[in-house]
């Protein structure tokens, strides 16, 4: 029923999601719809429980009830996008002997977590802004309320179609609160693992706490969509950092203290084995941001709350011009206003950045809510038809980019 209810209520928004995620794809490799789709089949599916095949094939069903013409492989691939590319597409070039040049991994979103002493009241408070092309960010404005038979009441933001939060900010009705950022310049796949979707979906909806989360997201990790998870337990106080690489795992843990993700490697031997990413050069974004967060939580130690959280996923201060800015070097990123883009991800003036913000502290996971902003929590809009004029070299986004409009924080709540 979860899947069908998903795909009937949201058919139309995961048809436009399909259309979008197949031109990005397209764009960044050159392979059609029909390659992820034999990659959903044959490498992904295989991996995926009786659980969530069900509820992919309930979105697929629902989705045909209103002829958008959509089969399980479709919804599959959309799932997980993120890992196919550039994970799993890296790892299939390899294999092929393809030389041609490999697909970037993007450096997506800024988030904190904090507890102890950092906080107003000692318990944890979390922030996290997704960033993406906006092409796609743009419909990354679905909230799920999901009542599973098994497992833990699910709270979290989401993308259409997606059983599994995508951005992955959430919370379950265990107090388990997650987040997390990409780690940058990252290579890495195995095949024969579990797809990380279904991994994420299934530590939001099973963990009670933070040593269950990590089991379920190590255990049968593929490498793909490879993140540093930012977790916290609401119940205990405890905050946690799992980086997951493919070869190294590294679990780090504090009461009383702050973890902060800007997609920089945080493990040594992780980022010399597994990442090309030079942390040295504190003029590339997740440098410029790592920076950032260590001042700004210092600057706010006992004094970090709601408010607090949301000046930071607002912030444009540039650590390396040591100028207030808004450009791909502040953690609410405007990729589409710097004259220097993201390399390798984005080139100048890409279309990307922050496409919306999310908070939580114990006493809004109490009640199974957060709050959301979509757009830049700054307020800044992002207007397509402008950029379109000002930069034609990304026409071919056209039928795709849409405004985003930045919008207040709001709450959102379990519905009784």
């Amino acid at each position: 029923m979860l899947g069908l209810q998903h795909g009937y209520l949201l058919a139309p928004e995961i048809r436009d999601a399909q259309r979008v995620i197949a031109a990005t794809l397209q764009r960044d490799t050159g392979r059609d719809w029909k390659f992820f789709r034999d990659a959903a089949r044959t490498v992904l599916w295989p991996r995926v429980p009786d659980e969530y095949r069900q509820e992919l094939q309930g979105i697929a069903e629902g989705v045909g009830i209103h002829g958008a013409g959509l089969d399980i492989w479709d919804i599959t691939v959309l799932n997980a996008w993120l890992e196919l590319a550039p994970y799993y597409y890296r790892w299939w070039q390899k294999q092929q002997n393809i030389a041609q040049p490999a697909v970037a991994t993007a450096d997506r979103c800024s988030a904190f977590v904090a507890t102890g002493r950092y906080t107003r009241d000692g318990k944890p408070v979390m922030g996290h802004n997704a960033w993406t092309g906006y092409a796609e960010g743009a419909r990354w404005n679905i909230i799920f309320d999901i009542v599973p038979q098994r497992g833990r009441r699910i709270l979290m933001d989401g993308y259409p179609g997606l059983i599994h939060s995508g951005d992955d900010f959430g919370l379950n009705d265990a107090g388990v609160m997650i987040t997390e950022t990409t780690i940058s310049q990252f290579d890495g796949f195995d095949p024969s693992g579990v797809p990380e979707f279904v991994r994420a979906r299934e530590a939001m909806q099973y963990a009670t706490s933070i040593d269950e989360f990590a089991r379920i997201m190590k255990e049968g990790n593929n490498g793909g969509y490879a993140n540093n998870w930012l977790v916290a337990d609401r119940k205990t106080g405890e905050i946690a950092s799992l980086e997951l690489g493919l070869k190294n795992v590294t679990l780090l843990r504090s009461h009383d203290g702050y973890f902060a993700g800007a997609n920089h490697p945080v493990n040594e031997t992780l980022l010399l084995e597994e990442t090309t990413f030079d942390p040295k050069d504190l003029s590339v974004s997740a440098n410029a941001r790592r920076v950032r967060w260590d001042q700004l939580m210092e600057e706010n130690k006992g004094k970090i709350d709601i408010e607090a959280a949301e000046r930071f996923l607002s912030d444009h201060y540039d650590t390396f011009d040591r100028r207030t800015e808004a450009s791909e070097r502040t953690l609410c990123g405007h990729i589409d206003l710097s004259p220097r883009g993201m390399p390798s991800w984005q080139p100048p003036f890409g279309p990307a950045g922050v496409v919306q913000a999310k908070v939580i502290d114990a006493t809004l996971a109490g009640r199974m809510s957060f709050l959301a902003a979509m757009g830049h929590p700054c307020g800044t809009n992002f207007r397509a038809q402008a950029h379109l004029r000002s930069h034609p070299e990304f026409e071919w986004q056209r039928p795709y980019l849409r405004d985003i409009i930045s919008r207040l924080w709001t709450e959102f709540r379990i519905v009784q």
